[in-house]
């Protein structure tokens, strides 16, 4: 017995338009399959006395719309080895049509014979009832799909499978990430249809406060080259960036090298921490703009030279974290944050061997940047070594260490040891210090940072009760100062 399955488009909705070879394979075909009779050409197909079986049952006995084209799929592999068949859905059998991607699938594992004929897309009515011609730039969205990363404002932007007002919310949310609340969006129902066929041009934000959305209904939204559009896009901060470096842009981004640049990045480093520590979403916000911005002039130094560009770097970091993250995107496992560590941990080691980096050659400390600040690198080397088992089996010990390297300090001192040695004996103190700081799980960088912000408080605090007198830090005795400073700390 053959199995053979031949697909058909049923068009956009006008029966009309239905080709004549389509037709009449409907008319001569002994079974007929249909993906919904809620078309407006069923109603001709059974005013012609053709039978078919629909599958309408099947969307209310799943979930979700990926469960429903697959069981569509998969009934009519089932099917077709009862004998040849054809399988009737909207549309083209190639625009937006799920199931008849996966019968290609399926068909071909099955050893089933499928032949797909075409017909009327809705997307030949759109270009024609919406008045655009797809040559000037166009793209095509499912509704579920509608998000900033695929929005491009200078396409002209059609939305599909807008089903219903819960379907049109979800678009205009996507939407609302790129076009103001107030941008002006079509919406078409049943394009082409005589006596159905409505289009609409309301404000994004009524987007679904419309009636009247079913299984022919779409959004459009004209292209554009509004700049305001593109403002959030990385593509335009990338272009920008470019026109500064370029041959007539800006005369100080032109001079600029990696070198002149270096401390710039460490400044506004620096400046995001600050936003953090005083949780100030606006000013973070601002913050990390001018860090993003020499992350992109330094990549645009390297673009300029042929070595990478700024999308290399994204690319690089997006391998790195879906490689570094087994849990994630493989088949490993982590319950917590520790197991996550420990994971990211081998996955980094993993890459050091496929750089070529043998064990003699790599070091347990490697990776810990030169030029931290010293603080936060004695605590991520103490961190490296402890993993290796360097390290005290309490924190008492560290308490001990930071007494004895305290005293070596005094005796030091005592003994009119040199600036060097003294140097040498404070270092060793403040080391001790950041491991105890490790065994109490504190950050002793983010430590310091509040006795900074403490002492900058109080001594606030004093020049402001001074200056209320009259005086200043600099006319009073470190008696009244002290007074003024142990108010301050009673006062918090």
């Amino acid at each position: 017995m053959s199995k053979a399955i031949t697909v058909v488009g049923l068009g956009s909705g006008d029966p009309d338009q239905l080709t004549l070879g389509i037709w009449k394979i409907l008319q001569g075909a002994s079974r007929v399959y249909v993906r919904t009779k809620e078309h407006p050409v069923m109603h001709r197909i059974a005013a012609e006395g053709i039978a078919f079986e629909s599958f309408d049952s099947v969307y209310e006995a799943n979930e979700s719309f990926g469960d429903v084209y697959e069981s569509i799929a998969r009934r009519i592999i089932e099917l077709a080895d009862q004998g040849d068949l054809v399988y009737a859905v909207p549309g083209h059998p190639m625009v937006a049509e799920k199931t008849v991607l996966l019968l290609r699938e399926y068909a071909e594992a099955a050893d089933v014979s499928l032949t797909v004929l075409g017909g009327e897309s809705f997307l030949d009515q759109a270009f024609v009832r919406l008045g655009f011609d797809p040559i000037e730039g166009f793209q095509l969205l499912d509704s579920s799909d509608v998000t900033s990363e695929h929005i491009r404002p200078s396409l002209h932007t059609l939305i599909g499978q807008v089903y219903d007002s819960l379907t049109a919310s979800e678009v205009k949310l996507g939407l609302m990430d790129v076009y103001p609340d107030d941008h002006p969006v079509i919406v078409g129902h049943a394009l082409g249809v005589e006596g159905e066929e409505r289009i609409l041009r309301v404000p994004l934000y009524e987007l679904d406060r419309l009636e009247g959305y079913g299984n022919l209904s779409l959004v459009y939204i004209p292209r554009s080259e509004d700049e305001a559009l593109r403002a959030g896009s990385f593509a335009r901060l990338h272009e920008i960036v470019n026109m500064l470096r370029s041959p007539g842009g800006c005369p100080w981004d032109m001079e600029q090298t990696h070198a002149s640049i270096r401390k710039n990045l460490i400044e506004e480093t620096y400046e995001v921490l600050e936003t953090i520590d005083e949780d100030d979403p606006d000013h973070m916000r601002e913050e990390l703009g001018d860090l993003l911005l020499q992350i992109m002039l330094h990549s645009q130094m390297e673009e300029e030279v042929g070595t990478f560009n700024v999308y290399d770097v994204i690319r690089g970091l997006n391998e790195k974290l879906i490689f570094r993250h087994p849990h994630v995107f493989g088949d490993s496992a982590a319950g917590d944050a520790e197991e996550a560590l420990k994971n990211w941990d081998a996955m980094k080691a993993e890459e050091k061997k496929r750089k070529g980096l043998s064990e003699p050659e790599a070091s347990l400390l490697d990776g810990v940047p030169r030029d931290l600040p010293a603080l936060m690198k004695a605590y991520k080397i103490q961190k490296k070594a402890a993993k290796a088992g360097f390290d005290w089996d309490e924190v008492s010990s560290a308490f001990a260490k930071i007494e004895e390297e305290l005293g070596e300090l005094r005796e030091g001192l005592a003994k009119g040891a040199d600036s060097e040695a003294l140097k040498l004996e404070l270092g060793d103190l403040l080391f001790s210090a950041v491991n105890a700081a490790r065994f109490l799980k504190i950050d002793p960088e983010e430590a310091l940072s509040l006795v900074n912000d403490k002492f900058r408080r109080r001594f606030r605090y004093i020049e402001d009760r001074l200056r209320e007198r009259g005086s200043s830090p600099q006319t009073s005795t470190l008696d009244e100062m002290d007074a003024l400073w142990n108010e301050a700390k009673a006062a918090e």
